[in-house]
């Protein structure tokens, strides 16, 4: 196996757009099947029923996605030559699978000879087309990175916590990305109790898995929270020493990050070098601070070393005021804030403690809650989405140019 594909078989793949053509019951059903995949949840897979000319009619006005995918009863010079036919119709680099009937070596070197990237013979199992897809998707677009986002607060009691598990839920639930939400506390950590569950694992424990490369032990400390959301939160850590090292957390971060689309990391109670290790190599920092006068001078000592750390550069910061009013006499008025700190707040959460302890001790969802709900999309998640649209979408931009199916437009012209 090349490295392509030895990566395509065990990492997330990167955000792509693959589109299937056939009539075929058993490959619509295998096509279908592979979005239950971990490893394509950035992947948007179309299928359609049809075939080449429906795959031609599809892209005359509209851009191509990373991969095609036609499936032919024949592989005659009727086919080839509408394959020829598709070709104008691509963006520059599209790749090409074909599925046909027959298993013939010189019709499949004739097809690579073509510029397509690979050949199946029908019936084809789920199994070998997730594998044939993610081998093509890696080499075309190669290997790219999860997006990390860290939230720390200006000081303890400020409400980091519950805005990083109600942003988990969100991004989840609303975005649909598989998504794990850490806790660097180790004994400090309150995830468990936030999340409604027993934490079974350490954080020790978790990172030897991770050293270890022991993939199914590490699955084991996982919670699913839901469908899309795993939460590793740790307990029985000793709680007035440090069990861990930053070098060791960053390899459980290598570890999951190949498998998730999003990570969040609630630095909260985490040691200082636990923090400046996942703060420099975050997408995205969270600062949580009040509108008390303490809390933002701390809150503006911390947003400068997250600068130096970051290469003294606040790109990829945001600071989001919690619990608003919670003591009017004695918060810095909203309008000097921004002044205040040198820095403007990306979001405003009014002092509601019904609803945000209230849900947390309770072990609640925030968005079940409708005013919960409504704060955590309107507010909240707009801070998170400047990451995660950027990064999800981004990469799915196809540009119309002229060009076709890999190399296949330049085996024609050099045929013509």
């Amino acid at each position: 196996m090349s490295e392509a594909e030895n990566q395509a078989t065990s990492i997330l793949l990167p955000s792509s757009g693959v589109a299937v053509y056939s009539r075929d019951k058993t490959t619509v059903v295998s096509a279908q099947a592979i979005k239950e995949d971990w490893r394509f949840a950035r992947v948007d897979i179309q299928v359609s029923e049809g075939d080449i000319e429906t795959a031609i009619e599809a892209y005359q006005n509209a851009p191509s996605p990373d991969l095609i995918i036609v499936q032919t009863d024949t592989v005659d010079e009727s086919f080839t030559g509408r394959l020829e036919a598709l070709a104008p119709h691509c963006s520059e680099g599209t790749a090409a699978i074909v599925i046909g009937p027959e298993n013939d070596v010189y019709l499949y070197r004739q097809m690579i000879e073509m510029g397509v990237s690979d050949y199946l013979v029908r019936p084809v199992e789920t199994s070998i087309l997730a594998d044939v897809i993610a081998k093509t998707v890696i080499e075309k677009i190669g290997v790219t990175g999860s997006r990390l986002i860290a939230f720390a607060g200006a000081k303890g009691g400020v409400g980091t916590s519950v805005i990083a598990q109600s942003l988990a839920w969100a991004v989840s639930e609303t975005l649909g990305q598989k998504t794990i939400l850490l806790d660097a506390s180790g004994g400090w950590s309150t995830l468990g109790v936030g999340m409604g569950f027993e934490p079974s694992t350490t954080l020790a424990e978790a990172v030897r898995a991770a050293e270890a490369q022991d993939e199914d032990s590490l699955a084991r400390m996982l919670f699913k929270a839901s469908d899309h959301l795993s939460v590793l939160a740790s307990g029985g850590d000793a709680m007035l020493e440090q069990s861990i090292t930053a070098s060791q957390y960053e390899r459980l971060l290598d570890m999951l990050m190949v498998k998730y689309p999003v990570v969040l990391v609630d630095l909260s109670a985490s040691a200082s070098d636990l923090k400046n290790a996942v703060l420099a190599r975050a997408n995205q920092v969270v600062l949580v601070s009040t509108a008390t006068l303490p809390a933002l001078r701390l809150g503006r000592s911390v947003l400068q070393e997250m600068k130096e750390i970051r290469g003294d550069s606040d790109e990829g910061i945001e600071m989001v005021i919690n619990m608003q009013g919670f003591a009017p006499a004695n918060e810095v008025p909203k309008a000097d804030i921004e002044k205040a700190m040198d820095f403007k707040p990306a979001a405003m959460i009014p002092f509601d403690p019904k609803l945000f302890v209230g849900n947390e001790s309770e072990g609640k969802k925030l968005i079940d809650d409708k005013a919960g709900n409504a704060l955590v999309h309107n507010v909240l998640l707009p801070v998170l989405q400047r990451t995660l649209a950027s990064d999800l979408a981004g990469t799915q931009v196809v540009e119309e140019q002229s060009g076709g199916i890999g190399g296949l437009i330049n085996k024609i012209t050099k045929k013509a």
